[in-house]
């Protein structure tokens, strides 16, 4: 059985479609359906536009909940085949749907968004009819939530790439059907990106392939279902970084000759929203004792990835205690430059590399709590702008790293 299709309307061609990616959303996707809706006709009204629920065939009434929303847009719904799942394969589906009615524009949304407002689809949806292919957003998240985000992903990808994108898998965005076709014509695509990956896969595609990428206020702050970074890891760890890391393989010619990071283009206004982001609890117990007890679970694949000296400072801090517990960002950067190494290398199964870093990630998570304990949104923003500094300032430690590993694996291939 193939991709499922329902369109009532017999929608064949869109200017703007709002895509919402799903998987057992029957109790939340109906807010957001309803509010791009009104965010199309009010802000969209001269353009054909199109709401798409691209779902993995979800057992719970998803399907019903979205085609049953009124709404004065026409709604297609497309689901994968059944048993098939990942949220990178409902944007496949988008991808496709999009340069099959020959959208200029897709803007997609969370399905489980609470804070959505009309004012979303105009913010994301506005720049792609001024000359942008791919729009992030920019909006106030607890210190705590998206924590993926902000110790590896954003960093990483500003460090590596250039260009500073502070939301690159915040799941709302918007892409140009030019970078839709874009997008179905990379060759790199696996089970990884056909899932969690996909964000952090678009986000780089656009900005390495040279498209014009901005970011985009959204006002209200991003409410959806928090988790506690400490419990929630997951596939979703292991899929973004892993993909993370494939990219860096994929455009190691590009992020090589970026020395500095520039600020991308911003639209809308930054409102200073009063607004409280949701809270996000952190459970520092389990963050604290996956660290101390993954020198006995993983020490001896950590002495194969991480140096001598980076391995010295990283065993003064087991001393420490959970509330004193502290290191610093720029030994952070080389951990991670490290795995991203290892991974490159494949001298060890890939999974298990991406495993054995948790434990560093659950650590890192801790020192910035402890550090942030006392700190408002706006102060800690500001600290996290001195920490990817210091990752910008560390690229000449990876870049020295990695072409050495790359000589001893050429010597290596000669001698076989």
């Amino acid at each position: 059985m193939g991709i499922i299709v329902e369109n009532p309307n017999h929608v064949n061609q869109a200017e703007i479609i709002v895509g919402i990616p799903s998987y057992n959303e029957a109790d939340s996707i109906s807010y957001p359906t309803d509010v791009a809706s009104r965010g199309l006709l009010n802000y969209f009204s001269d353009k054909k536009s199109v709401i798409i629920n691209v779902d993995n065939n979800s057992p719970d009434g998803t399907r019903d909940a979205f085609m049953n929303t009124p709404t004065k847009v026409p709604k297609i719904y497309i689901s994968t085949p059944k048993g098939v799942k990942g949220k990178g394969n409902n944007f496949r589906n988008l991808f496709e749907a999009a340069v099959e009615l020959n959208a200029k524009a897709v803007v997609v949304v969370d399905a489980d968004l609470k804070s959505i407002t009309p004012q979303w689809i105009q913010y994301l949806g506005e720049p792609l009819f001024a000359g942008f292919n791919y729009v992030t957003p920019i909006y106030v998240r607890h210190k705590y939530d998206g924590s993926i985000t902000n110790h590896i992903a954003y960093p990483l990808l500003r460090t590596l790439f250039g260009l500073r994108v502070r939301q690159p898998i915040g799941g709302d965005f918007g892409f140009s059907g030019r970078l839709a076709r874009a997008f179905l014509s990379e060759k790199l695509w696996n089970d990884r990106i056909a899932n969690f990956g996909i964000d952090i896969w678009m986000t780089t595609v656009a900005i390495a392939r040279r498209f014009k990428v901005c970011q985009t206020f959204l006002g209200s702050p991003k409410s959806h279902r928090a988790k506690d970074p400490a419990k929630d890891l997951g596939p979703m760890f292991t899929q973004v970084v892993m993909t993370l890391f494939d990219l860096m393989v994929d455009f190691e010619y590009f992020w090589k000759d970026t020395t500095e990071s520039w600020p991308s283009s911003i639209f809308g206004f930054g409102l200073g929203i009063d607004e409280k982001p949701p809270a996000v609890n952190v459970n520092t117990d389990t963050l604290y004792k996956s660290f101390v007890s993954g020198f006995d679970q993983y020490g001896k694949v950590w002495k194969k990835i991480i140096p001598q000296p980076e391995l010295i400072e990283l065993r003064k801090t087991k001393k420490l205690s959970k509330d004193q517990f502290y290191y610093p960002s720029d030994l952070w950067a080389r951990i991670l430059f490290n795995f991203a190494i290892a991974y490159r290398n494949n001298e060890l199964p890939r999974e298990q590399a991406i495993e054995a870093m948790v434990p560093f990630y659950h650590s890192r998570i801790l020192s910035f709590v402890n550090k942030t304990s006392h700190m408002g949104t706006k102060e800690c923003e500001e600290y996290f702008e001195s920490i990817v500094r210091v990752f910008e300032d560390e690229k000449y430690y990876l870049i020295k790293r990695w072409d050495e590993d790359q000589r001893k694996l050429g010597h290596k291939l000669f001698k076989h």
